[in-house]
């Protein structure tokens, strides 16, 4: 017999892979599978395949196989996976998929047949099915399509055609090109915008170079605007747009700016730029910022600015435009607890009491930060609702046995994070009050903290709050919070904003741990503790590390927990110049603060001490008297070493 050395190897080979394959068991297999599906590796993926029947996550091998060559996809295949697996998220995950590439093939009929089974359509999808219906002539398409226009800033390429549709049908013409501009701009999509430029007319249309300059150089280019510019359409639309840029930076540059060239701009180019720069005045809490609110007239003002009108109006305690301007904000955006909360703050100071009681019932009992101070405000001390029944065992079973929760549970055993808690959002939707309870304890009981209040925060009628506020941990932190002198109730407020109790969680930026401490907090504190070696995502070393940074805040900061929540999340130096020169209101301070991610982390942290110090002590609670008031800044920045 020959001997063929090739041959030989490549039997060899063969056979330790199967042998390697049979070697793998269960979540181990899985593992490989996915593998194999994230380096492309097809025929390792198909010989894959039979070793995980019967493992929760086997659907999702399937769905790998097919998206793998989705292109090339038999439809009778899809079709046949989506029907074993109707219902769950992974078949909501692939028919999402096979939408999208019927959508860019325009093979309209089969998109809208599985479109219709979509249960979450994402933007794109919506726009190629309003696609579909544009090329079947249905009339009412771009009725559907024109608020698109103004709040898609940054579309899906699928909705590029439905937005041109617009233009080509003449159902939007050039002042609304120039909108979408603006409020492009607003948004900082400066791509968008400029992309956007090619639907003004030929005689408006800005080269790219141009427009480019507009938002990298706005004085430089104003400082070239020639004196007759006030005759182009182009060149006054230009110049406001580079008066918001350069307000970006600097307002009262921009002021001067605009009172030099507003004699050449038309009423509501010059109204939209006075609006810019009140907004950014108002974002750095410049004193002239309502004086420059208006000069903007009555211009339409967006969702943005129109807020940044209110705050700037809370902070110089002008109760009379808090009123003026939410009465005129768009519905959908006065409605929102936020601004009722303010307008019934503005009708109490303006003496209308039973239109300002009426809007703080409204609010009321929403487990929020402005439903805890609605109930202040109505006399009603803030307590969890009445503690529902432990679930059963039945219902625990029941609950147990339930596809998604047992994909999403083996998920977080694989240490595939995201890919629970999208399973375990999916399984939560349509449960009932009591299998929410029963998810929730099931989740504690997996120590999947993070998903237990997942669970228990959507609970309509009956609720558990020691659910919805979890004290996990407690032998590390509550020691560690007497011995920092710290309200413990704040402690876990905090914590839990941070990590959900999340030990491994790590922040895009770094953070890392319950308590999310950056690499170079952590090492400041440790020094100051005197450790020379620690584990930053170790729990007694993050909750010794995170609690003597709360406590050093808070003794720099008026021993304020409004003011140290505010540097624990963006820097004691922010904190502080955020203050202003006269005494403000702890929820004012709150809602004036210029970073939206510190001031819906500072409102949640303060409204999360509430509820964990009802827990905690049984009694009931007050947010205002935990909100206080802030001291006016001293102009003098604090003398010694500065907090990182």
């Amino acid at each position: 017999m020959n001997f063929r050395p090739h041959i030989f190897l490549t039997t060899i080979a063969l056979l330790a892979g199967s042998v390697s394959t049979l070697a793998l068991n269960g979540d181990e297999q899985l593992l490989a599978a996915r593998e194999a599906f994230r380096v492309g590796d097809k025929a390792r993926l198909d010989r894959l395949a039979p070793t995980v029947q019967g493992h929760e996550l086997e659907p999702y091998v399937g769905y790998w196989r097919l998206q793998l060559d989705l292109k090339n996809a038999d439809p009778a295949a899809i079709n046949a996976f989506l029907s074993a697996n109707e219902g769950a998220y992974v078949a909501e995950r692939l028919r999402s998929d096979w939408l999208r590439q019927l959508g860019k093939n325009q093979q309209w009929t089969a998109f809208d047949a599985d479109f219709a089974r979509l249960s979450q359509p994402e933007q794109d999808l919506q726009c190629y099915a309003l696609q579909s219906r544009r090329a079947q002539g249905d009339a009412k398409v771009h009725e559907e399509a024109l608020p698109l226009w103004f709040s898609l800033l940054e579309p899906p390429e699928a909705c590029y055609p439905v937005l041109e549709a617009l233009i080509v049908d003449k159902r939007v013409l050039a002042d609304s090109v120039w909108g979408r501009i603006r409020r492009q701009f607003e948004a900082n999509k400066i791509p968008a915008a400029i992309y956007s430029m090619n639907y003004l007319p030929a005689s408006q249309t800005p080269d790219k170079k141009m427009a480019q300059t507009v938002a990298d150089s706005p004085l430089a280019w104003l400082n070239r605007l020639p004196d007759d510019f006030a005759g182009s359409r182009q060149q006054r639309e230009l110049a406001a747009l580079a008066i918001h840029r350069l307000a970006r930076n600097d307002p009262r540059l921009a002021a001067d700016q605009l009172n030099r060239i507003a004699p050449s701009l038309k009423a509501n180019e010059k109204s939209w730029a006075w609006s810019q720069i009140g907004w950014q005045a108002a974002q750095r809490h410049l004193p002239e910022a309502l004086e420059w609110y208006k000069q903007a007239g009555d211009a339409p003002l967006s969702d943005e600015t129109a807020q940044w009108k209110v705050r700037a109006a809370l902070r110089a305690q002008e109760w009379g435009q808090v009123r003026t301007t939410i009465e005129k904000m768009a519905p959908a955006l006065a409605t929102q607890p936020t601004w009722t909360y303010w307008l019934a703050r503005a009708y109490r100071a303006g003496g209308r009491i039973d239109e300002a009681n009426t809007l703080f019932a409204r609010i009321a009992g929403l487990a929020d930060f402005y439903g805890n101070l609605a109930n202040d405000e109505l006399g009603r001390p803030t307590t969890p609702p009445p503690k529902a029944s432990p679930p059963s065992p039945q219902e625990l079973a029941q609950v147990t046995t339930i596809p998604g929760v047992q994909r999403a549970q083996a998920f977080f055993r694989l240490n595939m994070r995201s890919e629970g808690v999208k399973e375990w959002a999916w399984a939560l939707r349509h449960m009932s009050d009591r299998e929410l309870l029963a998810a929730s304890e099931i989740a504690v009981r997996a120590g999947m903290y993070d998903r237990a209040i997942a669970a228990a925060d959507r609970t309509r009628n009956e609720h558990d709050y020691s659910l919805r506020y979890l004290a996990p941990y407690s032998e590390q932190v509550r020691p560690a919070a007497r011995n920092q002198a710290l309200d413990d109730a704040w402690v876990y407020g905090l914590m839990r904003q941070e990590s959900r109790f999340v030990t491994t969680a790590r922040s895009h930026v770094g953070a890392s741990g319950l308590m999310q401490l950056m690499p170079a907090t952590a090492k400041w504190v440790a020094n100051k503790l005197g450790l020379r070696e620690y584990r930053i995502n170790d729990t007694d070393t993050n909750v010794l590390l995170g609690t003597t940074y709360m406590r050093l805040v808070l003794e720099s900061l008026d021993n304020h927990p409004v003011l140290a929540s505010a540097a624990y999340n963006a820097g004691p130096g922010r904190a502080r110049r955020w203050r202003a020169d006269q005494a403000l209101e702890g929820a004012i301070y709150a809602e004036t603060i210029p970073f939206s991610e510190t001031r819906d982390y500072v409102k949640k942290v303060m409204s999360n001490s509430v509820y964990y110090a009802a827990l905690f002590d049984g009694k009931p609670q007050t947010l205002k008297s935990r909100l206080g008031v802030i001291p006016a800044r001293t102009g003098a920045e604090p003398k010694g070493e500065e907090l990182p």
